[in-house]
């Protein structure tokens, strides 16, 4: 562990916003990562940790605390219980684009429609990253994690981190606080063996993206050509040249609501329908059964819409900004917020907020930020 002098979070986050650190501390290690994190909680001081500042609005101005920096890396090869598959367990600070690389190269297949996703494998869990059909819950075995309550380490499953749409129980969403306030040290991973051959591409979503056919076959590194292609073309992979890249991604979720809202929506809304866990037969014991059977999920289910279209509809296309303000929508694609240079982080907030507003007034939907806000109020 070593604290280094602390630097602007603006040099820091993709956004390229945000003040300055009182305290600033850098772990290259798990140990120390671990004693970072035990000592700044220790001292009861405000903190919080960056890996690659990819999905962090933070605001301007100094902040009294200590930012503790994750430059933790590296990846262990271990066997699966299930043929034909092999789990990686990565370190929380390894770049996540550099690891589907890794897996691609390997003929591993499970992440490669997530090429491109900009910062740390650690934060991949944290809001269950996805792209084109593809999310991180699929491939998840389990983290090993630090608690700040307890400053105990210990592993974690998948099925305890609720993970659900750009959500688990260990993200901080706006205007609340995480059910549990955990920072984690390591991903595991469970990638299928595939070669380098062309194999059947899974999940309509993804097929659909690339422009394939329901029996087309492809290969991996084919896949994640493509996808970086049309990432790029949407400003959605990092260039330190184009400002269109100064983003934290995208920055509202793509709501999900019910599918008699979603059909009060004008016809040429996009949409799609979200796949809900199929009913299980269960057996209760007579021994512990006091005469509740919780709901299982039936009905019909709900609906995700854009955002982006949203957004466009509401009146503020590709470019749009307040007058005289250094941030804007992407002139590429709606959903991001980008820094022109030198923007404030006040000034990103404002144009969330108008945003918020139009589309609120507009459809009845109030869009919530997917990237974690730090002192910045919508």
């Amino acid at each position: 562990m070593a604290e280094i002098a602390p630097r602007p979070l603006a040099d820091l986050t993709t956004l390229r916003v945000g003040g300055t650190p009182e305290r600033m501390v850098e772990a290259t290690t798990t140990d120390e990562l671990v004693a970072a994190l035990r000592d700044v909680w220790a001292s009861g001081d405000r903190w919080i940790v960056v890996g690659g500042g990819s999905n962090l609005l933070f605001a301007d101005g100094e902040f009294d605390g200590t930012a503790i920096l994750v430059r933790t890396s590296g990846i262990e090869r271990l066997p699966s219980p299930n043929p034909g598959r092999v789990r990686l367990k990565v370190q929380a600070g390894h770049s996540w684009d550099d690891l589907v690389a890794q897996t691609v190269a390997a003929g591993l297949s499970g992440i490669e429609a997530m090429s491109g996703i900009p910062g740390t494998t650690g934060a991949a869990p944290i809001q269950n990253v996805g792209a084109y059909g593809q999310e991180i819950v699929e491939t998840l075995v389990e983290v090993d994690l630090i608690d700040e309550a307890t400053g105990e380490v210990s592993t974690v499953p998948a099925s305890e981190l609720g993970l659900g749409l750009r959500t688990s129980v260990l993200k901080k969403h706006y205007g609340s606080v995480p059910e549990r306030s955990a920072v984690i040290l390591s991903v595991t991973l469970e990638l299928a063996q595939v070669g380098h051959g062309d194999v059947r591409v899974r999940g309509q979503q993804l097929r659909s993206a690339l422009g394939l056919e329901a029996d087309a076959a492809v290969s991996l590194a084919w896949i994640r050509d493509t996808v970086l292609e049309i990432r790029g073309r949407k400003g959605m992979v990092l260039d330190d040249a184009d400002h269109d890249t100064w983003s934290a991604g995208s920055f509202f979720q793509n709501p999900v609501v019910s599918a008699g809202f979603a059909a009060t929506l004008p016809a040429e809304a996009p949409r799609w329908p979200v796949v809900v866990t199929e009913r299980e037969d269960r057996v209760i014991p007579l021994d512990r059964f006091d005469g509740f059977i919780p709901p299982q999920p039936g009905g019909v289910p709900p609906v995700k819409i854009s955002a982006a279209w949203l957004i466009e509809q509401a009146g503020m296309r590709k470019g749009f900004h307040l007058p005289r303000s250094r941030a804007s929508l992407s002139t590429k694609h709606a959903l991001a917020l980008t820094n022109r240079g030198n923007a404030t982080a006040e000034e990103v907030a404002a144009l969330a907020r108008l945003i918020q507003q139009r589309v609120q007034s507009e459809f009845g939907v109030l869009l919530q930020p997917e990237p974690v806000l730090f002192d910045v109020e919508l």
